[in-house]
């Protein structure tokens, strides 16, 4: 039997060694937060950390991690939605259908980890995640509002075509 280091527990799993760690942590671990979208590394759904790094668990196999290294999936970030970054996307009204927001929020997380002031360039390089909801600019309003430390009164400037704001 195998195991893997999941959100600071030590797992034992049985799975053959290309499986993908996506549905070992869905299917043998039971932590259903991360999502397959694609299965070819594209849309981020299924974005965990390894020992920090965000990385796309679809097409990772489970062999090519070792035991000491640290997974953190989005149930590991914070098991009551305490986040900064869950509060921000709650304020913001980020998710619409939600499909995605957990390996946004993974990503963004390392983004904030690496970045805690990032211009909008960083945010672009490193939010490569899909949605196919669109909510973009509420993702990148509720990066820079925890960047700023503001979390409660996160608020989304829209600037229409004539150039005025709400």
């Amino acid at each position: 039997m195998a195991q893997l280091n999941v959100n600071g527990k030590v797992r034992d799993f049985t799975a053959e060694a290309d499986t993908p760690l996506l549905w070992v942590i869905r299917e043998q671990l039971g932590l259903t937060g991360t999502k397959y979208g694609c299965g070819i590394a594209q849309c981020g759904a299924c974005t965990v950390h390894i020992d920090g790094v965000p990385t796309r668990s679809c097409v990772r196999p489970v062999s090519s991690v070792d035991a000491t290294e640290k997974i953190v999936t989005i149930e590991g970030l914070s098991a009551d939605g305490s986040h900064p970054l869950q509060k921000a996307w709650a304020a913001l009204d980020v998710p619409q259908c939600g499909f995605c927001q957990s390996g946004m929020l993974m990503a963004a997380t390392a983004l904030l980890k690496a970045k805690p002031n990032p211009t909008d360039k960083d945010i672009d390089e490193a939010m490569t995640n899909i949605c196919r909801c669109g909510t973009y600019n509420r993702v990148r309003a509720g990066i820079k509002a925890v960047a700023q430390g503001s979390t409660k009164s996160a608020a989304l400037a829209i600037v229409h075509t004539d150039g005025s704001t709400t």
